[in-house]
């Protein structure tokens, strides 16, 4: 993190010298800066970049670092530009990102760097394990920056022939004369979930010896999910999640929405004025129309749209079930629902219908991008597997409009394009989610 601030600053001063000095002491620069290193900073951080404990090859590195870059600045510039109109050059702007970045890239490799030269001055560590927990131990250490330097292992149990070309130096009986002879700093114990260990005899003893002991647990793998290590009071807990969002993406996604959905409310102003003129003068009835839907973990919210449909439609959709597309009752979908009005039929072709939907995204109950918002009719027919969908804030937009709103006539298909999404999300996922649906939009393709 700190070479990131100090590159950052050399960026600003290499952009300004370029420029001849004009912009070194100017606010609107420094502000424009200064944001953008700071945007870079919280987007690494929501990557665990800066976490010394975790495993990254550089070439993940390198992906989430630009990521990370062009997430920040595409904010930075939205605001500061189109929002803000400062009066930042553009020359100046263009020499300092392209500078930020490549002393990024450079600070990638340079932190790798010192972090490979700082291992002469590593602890000295003793692994308690297998073979396997040993050689994976020290492809992990090469991809992250904890200073541990694995001298050895021994096993449990197990004696091994000679001839191994692994440090093997003996079994957890000779723990404390193998601290001796190797100049032990610190000791890991693998604790295999199948075959656990009593160790606490082993750990007083490193206690009594002086020794740092660490107990790495093997956790339950679960398909797909990320599993986090922590604690709470005295007691370590193992999390299990298999949503990406952290507290540092969750408030980057939610900053994200504000903003856009300000954006959004302020920018079809006009149009929705002038579609909820058109809505009283077509049909009788309100002009926006309040639904019921679940969204996060099965909250309860009202979905606002403009009212596309008679007066009476939810009744009339009972009659109408058996024209329904997806089977199983899981979403409605027909061809021609002559519950549509002839206003409706144009704002649900252009997408204007969502539009009060931005209300939604500025509340809080849904997101500019997410998984397709559900009746609780249809949640009432959810199985298990459905829920997962559930576990994030549903969106105006999501991979499931994105891949052809009215072609896809199989729920399953839907959930399985909510999960790829919710498996997957970024920030960068959240952007090209929302120019893919403003092309097809533009287009009037897959309008539901």
């Amino acid at each position: 993190m700190c070479f990131d601030v100090l590159f950052g600053i050399l960026a600003y001063i290499i952009a300004s010298a370029i420029d001849k000095g004009k912009s070194f002491a100017n606010i609107d620069y420094l502000l424009v800066c200064t944001s953008s290193v700071l945007l870079i900073i919280v987007f690494n951080k929501n990557k665990r970049l800066y976490d010394t404990t975790l495993f990254f090859y550089i070439d993940r590195w390198l992906s989430y670092l630009t990521r990370s870059f062009i997430a920040a600045n595409l904010v930075v510039t939205i605001l500061a530009f189109y929002v803000g109109h400062c009066g930042v050059e553009t020359r100046f702007y263009v020499v300092f990102l392209v500078t930020e970045y490549l002393l990024l890239i450079t600070s990638a490799f340079f932190t790798r760097w010192v972090l490979r030269r700082t291992r002469m001055y590593a602890v000295r560590t003793l692994l308690v394990g297998t073979k396997t927990d040993y050689e994976r131990v020290i492809r992990f250490l090469k991809h992250n920056s904890m200073s541990a330097e694995v001298i050895g292992y021994i096993s449990e149990t197990t004696t091994y022939p000679e001839g191994d070309d692994t440090p093997f130096l003996g079994t957890i009986d000779d723990l404390e004369e193998v601290v001796h002879k190797n100049s032990i700093d610190q000791v890991f114990f693998m604790q295999h979930r199948k075959n656990p260990v009593n160790l606490e005899k082993h750990v007083e003893l490193c206690m009594e010896l002086g020794l740092v002991a660490r107990v790495l647990v093997h956790p339950y793998r679960i398909g797909r999910a990320h599993s986090v290590i922590c604690s709470i009071g005295t007691y370590p807990a193992v999390t299990y999640h298999n949503v990406v969002l952290n507290v540092y993406a969750k408030a980057a996604k939610r900053i994200f929405d504000v903003i856009f959905s300000i954006v959004g409310i302020i920018v079809f102003a006009i149009p929705m004025l002038i579609t909820a003129i058109a809505i009283k003068l077509d049909s009788k009835g309100p002009v926006i129309f309040k639904q019921t839907r679940v969204g996060l973990n099965g909250r309860h919210f009202k979905m606002f749209k403009f009212r596309s449909m008679v007066q009476d439609a939810e009744a009339k959709k009972k009659e109408l079930m058996e024209k329904n597309k997806v089977s199983g009752g899981l979403m409605f979908k027909m061809d021609d629902d002559p519950r549509i009005t002839k206003v409706g039929k144009f704002i649900r072709k252009t997408s204007i219908d969502e539009l009060p939907q931005f209300f939604n995204v500025l509340f809080g109950t849904m997101s500019l991008v997410g998984t397709r918002p559900p009746t609780v009719d249809e949640v009432s027919k959810y199985d298990t597997r459905h829920w997962r969908r559930l576990s994030v804030k549903p969106g105006i937009t999501g991979m499931w409009q994105t891949s052809g709103r009215s072609e896809i006539t199989d729920f399953e298909e839907v959930v399985a394009l909510d999960k790829e999404y919710i498996d997957n999300w970024s920030m960068w996922l959240d952007i090209k989610i929302l120019f893919k649906t403003v092309i097809q939009v533009f287009m009037r393709k897959g309008a539901c």
